[in-house]
């Protein structure tokens, strides 16, 4: 008789993309019969007190970066190389300690899993014996990620997995999966047709963008035989404000949330979007080419200037500079095609799969030398 494990998933809400990945694995699992999986917040669950500051901390810093005051990238780029100088952090260590013990105690997994950098969960899951994996979403290394205790991680690019090795780790402990994503953006890479000419994609769920969204569009509005489609997601104030302002102009479509990102995305000529590592995967599995508008600084900063040296996203300083490169893409079919080549380098559109079948493969060899 054929025993599954118990997995638990720890994660994350700064930013959609840390639960994003944690819901792509936990459907994974399921769809290969693993039935007992939970995803766990453990900040929001752990300190909602703390998880209610940083979030809102972490918000201000988004929209002050466009000031020039972007403390939150000042805060991780003094940590990136070393954790021990963040302070921060170690609080998070201690802090997540007792409750992460107190859920392992309650769910009794046998396999955790980490898409957020949780010091706690190395030290708490090597303690008690069971297994533990992190699965990075972004395309930058960050010290926090690290931890000697980790049994494995699963990471984007080649280029991830060489900076861990340089940092001490055993190469056999670092697997080059990609980024996991929900099985529909897979499905759809393989369906997907043509995309439909100078159809442009705009990301706006972030708090951030609201500031200089009617401006970016009355200068996109202006390029030639251009559809514009907003997603405004949860953010209502804004989506009703740009229905008010563009609902005379018909090649503009806003939205709100929508469940079927993968279809407007598999329509796109490109996209238009902050640098977030989930969605920044998601345009590479559809091979829409990304462009990205100042991005704020850390990780999201990180992503950009990686893709960018890859040569498949464009950062623009200023919405002038952001127009005049997407028409520059619009207006050279050969240069669209050798981004789309570009991406198809980096693309792994099932990475979830990769993950978990290497999960489920390394926790069965153990379970079976432990009954040796």
């Amino acid at each position: 008789m054929t025993v599954n494990p118990r997995v638990l998933i720890l994660t994350a809400s700064y930013g959609n993309g840390h639960l994003q990945a944690s819901r792509a694995l936990q459907q994974e699992f399921y769809r290969q019969g693993i039935e007992q999986v939970k995803i766990v917040n453990l900040m929001k669950e752990g300190h909602p007190f703390i998880h209610s500051i940083t979030t809102s901390l972490i918000s201000t810093s988004t929209k002050s970066s466009r000031m020039g005051i972007d403390y939150y990238g000042w805060s991780y780029y003094l940590t990136r190389e070393t954790k021990q100088t963040a302070l921060f952090q170690k609080s998070m260590t201690f802090l997540g300690q007792k409750k992460l013990k107190e859920i392992i105690l309650q769910e009794r997994p046998d396999v955790v899993v980490n898409t957020f950098p949780f010091g706690a969960s190395p030290q708490v899951c090597s303690s008690m014996g069971i297994p533990n994996y992190t699965v990075l979403t972004d395309y930058a290394l960050h010290a926090s990620w690290l931890h000697p205790n980790v049994d494995h991680y699963y990471v984007a690019t080649e280029e991830l997995k060489q900076q861990i090795i340089f940092k001490g780790f055993s190469k056999d402990c670092v697997e080059v999966s990609g980024i996991p994503l929900r099985q529909e953006f897979a499905h759809a890479s393989m369906r997907q047709r043509s995309p439909e000419k100078k159809n442009i994609l705009i990301m706006a769920s972030d708090s951030g963008i609201a500031s200089y969204m009617e401006g970016m569009l009355q200068k996109l509005i202006q390029l030639e035989n251009c559809r514009i489609v907003v997603i405004c997601g949860r953010n209502e104030k804004l989506k009703h404000r740009l229905e008010a302002e563009f609902a005379m102009n018909r090649g503009v479509t806003i939205l709100g949330f929508v469940d079927n990102v993968y279809e407007w995305m598999s329509r796109a000529t490109c996209l238009v979007t902050k640098a977030g590592g989930l969605t920044l995967t998601e345009a590479i599995v559809l091979r829409v080419p990304i462009f990205i508008y100042k991005p704020y600084g850390g990780q999201e900063k990180e992503n950009a200037l990686y893709l960018a040296s890859r040569g498949i996203a464009n950062i623009s300083k200023n919405i002038d500079e952001l127009s005049e490169s997407i028409e520059h893409l619009i207006n050279h079919p050969r240069l669209y095609e050798e981004i789309r080549e570009r991406m198809q380098t980096l693309q792994r559109s099932h990475a979830a799969g990769h993950i978990v079948n290497d999960m489920l493969l390394k926790w069965h060899n153990q379970r079976m030398e432990a009954l040796i």
